[in-house]
């Protein structure tokens, strides 16, 4: 299976596991599933650290980098996804998450999420 993760799920996978569901750490480590990072999540981080947030510190070259030399894979956002955006109901306002929702449906992905708001969408999407 096909499995996207949302920006924090991401970095709870990348550095802080305990913080993931047993789901979503089986997901994540079931060798049958590939996992994917959207670009998105890499420019969230770096829009989150250009905010200077005093409880934000990731470094997104380090974190893109890691997730590449463990095996995830990095999906680009092309203008299907973007397009895919248009037609989402507005149950989440913030644009990050809306295009993980119109990537994982426009590319047929699962995506995992813990937003409760994000996981409303209807579609290919499980909060863990």
């Amino acid at each position: 299976m096909n499995l996207l993760l949302d920006t924090h799920v991401l970095l709870w996978a990348a550095a802080a596991p305990e913080r993931l569901s047993a789901d979503a750490r089986a997901m994540i480590n079931d060798e049958d599933n590939r996992l994917y990072f959207s670009a998105a999540s890499i420019w969230e981080v770096v829009i989150k650290n250009s905010l200077q947030r005093p409880d934000f510190h990731v470094d997104p070259h380090l974190l893109r980098r890691g997730l590449l030399d463990n095996g995830y894979l990095e999906l680009s956002i092309n203008s299907l996804h973007t397009l895919n955006v248009a037609h989402l109901p507005v149950i989440h306002k913030d644009p990050f998450d809306r295009i993980l929702v119109a990537q994982a449906e426009a590319e047929g992905f699962l995506l995992l999420t813990a937003d409760e708001l994000v996981a409303q969408y209807a579609g290919p999407i499980r909060r863990v």
